[in-house]
């Protein structure tokens, strides 16, 4: 193909770009300048210890800058990139002083932040200490890219800011203080997860390292075994992706809570717009693989089943059927309240003052709806007994139940007496008014009631009136 075509200059131009010839030291000089910061004795191991407590300092006050600092002064990056470095020439003694080491300033690490831990008076977990328990596909690919951008920047002439960069971008020494974390306060989540997190960025570096060299065109250990190194590569490619597996799921998982919160967040937004009443809080989590939303009203007490029902309907639109709703309202126990959702102290206060304050009004309203329902129930009985008594009773004209309240004047004592009001179209004899009497106990569910004939009552007040 002639040079002078458009697609010709183009490549050139690009290779031009990313040819790294020029710009690199000889491999000699590289692997000195690795070497030397592979070794973990005497001044080493004690910058290492001072790294992991200033980084654990850092954790338990949940300062980002000082966690950067322990980043920077820790040398736990030399065995990492040496390790790559080893596979890449096929050096399987510097493999083997890397990954010793590596291991070494490992259990250093951890030790002295166990024991920071252990005697810190600070014992609950900040945000910077969880952000380091579910390591994701995205910290594979922060490792793997850091130790690319290391291995470069080792090999050539300009170094410039690039491993203080990647000290701080892969963020080795976190993770170690948050295993020494979990250790020191029995949270084996937080060590299982913290630790393999401190895994991905160790092998993704490697990993990432070993690629750099081979691309590079480092010439192998003089005393290289090519059968032994093919075995070793296969090794590492196993070891890679079985790294990589778990984290696949970790952020599947994290993908899928992100998801939901986000339509859940979408969703009370968009329908939980009510006069009167507002959403002080709510949050989205699954409870034994089920979807559930909570959703914290503050306000006018709303209709709770019309509500959830309302609400449940649309769902649905929001990619959200199936999700339970849990509604909390003035009226619901304060347990329920999700705490994250009242995070401000002044929030709280009014909301129990309000929640009081309701809490009193809905016991005012149950006794009156009691009172009421009293009064419809004396008001039904009447008509439910006329069709029995025309059988029974053909003698009883009209009748009607009530509770009367007597004052007893010897003692101003109140009591309340059960009176049925009896009109007669013709006397019952004296056995008759004593069945009727039980017939109406009986009947109502009732111990004792009063007959009062209520049309000598009327004739009564007729005569007065006139």
């Amino acid at each position: 193909m002639n040079d002078n075509t458009p697609l010709s200059k183009i490549k050139n131009l690009f290779v031009s770009y990313f040819t790294l010839g020029d710009y690199l030291v000889p491999q000699d000089e590289a692997e000195a300048a690795i070497r030397d910061g592979i070794s973990f004795r005497g001044t080493n191991i004690i910058i290492l210890i001072l790294a992991i407590l200033i980084a654990s300092l850092g954790l338990n006050t949940n300062s980002t800058a000082v966690i950067i600092g322990a980043m920077l002064i820790s040398p736990l990056m030399g065995p990492i990139i040496g390790i790559g470095l080893g596979v890449g020439i096929q050096d399987f003694e510097l493999i083997k002083k890397c990954a010793r080491n590596l291991i070494m300033a490992a259990l250093f690490s951890m030790l002295a932040s166990t024991l920071y831990f252990l005697i810190s008076p600070v014992s609950e977990g900040h945000s910077e200490l969880l952000a380091r328990t579910s390591p994701t596909i995205y910290d594979v690919l922060i490792g793997f890219f850091g130790g690319g951008a290391g291995i470069i920047a080792l090999g050539s002439r300009s170094k410039g800011n690039v491993i203080p960069g990647v000290a701080i971008a892969t963020a080795l020494m976190p993770p170690l203080c948050t295993a020494g974390y979990g250790l020191a306060t029995a949270q084996f989540n937080y060590f299982f997860g913290a630790t393999y997190l401190f895994l991905i960025n160790s092998i993704y570096i490697a990993l990432a390292t070993f690629i750099g060299v081979k691309l590079m065109n480092y010439k192998p250990h003089s005393d290289a075994v090519p059968q032994r190194a093919r075995k070793v590569r296969r090794i590492v490619y196993t070891i890679a992706v079985l790294t990589l597996l778990p984290s696949i799921y970790l952020t599947y998982t994290m993908l899928k809570q992100t998801g939901f919160t986000m339509k859940a967040s979408r969703f009370v937004s968009e329908e939980c717009r009510f006069n009167g009443t507002q959403v002080l809080g709510s949050s989205a989590h699954y409870v034994d693989g089920r979807k559930v939303i909570d959703i914290t009203l503050i306000g006018r007490i709303l209709p709770a089943d019309s509500l959830e029902l309302a609400l449940s309907n649309r769902l649905r639109f929001y990619g959200l059927a199936g999700t339970k709703l849990n509604i909390i309202q003035g009226d619901s126990p304060v347990r329920q309240l999700d705490n994250e959702s009242l995070s401000a102290s002044t929030t709280r206060d009014i909301y129990q003052l309000a929640q009081a304050t309701i809490t009193r009004q809905q016991t005012t309203v149950d006794s009156l709806r009691a009172v009421i329902a009293m009064r419809s129930e004396a008001d039904s009985v009447s008509a439910r007994l006329t069709p029995e008594l025309k059988v029974l009773f053909p003698q009883v004209s009209g009748i009607a139940v009530t509770n009367a309240v007597f004052g007893v004047t010897s003692s101003a004592r109140l009591d309340t007496v059960n009176v049925a009001l009896v009109k007669y179209s013709s006397p019952l004899p004296a056995a008759q008014q004593l069945k009727f009497k039980e017939y109406l106990e009986a009947r109502l569910g009732l111990k004792s009631i009063s007959i009062v004939n209520a049309g000598n009552a009327l004739d009564i007040s007729n005569k007065s009136k006139k």
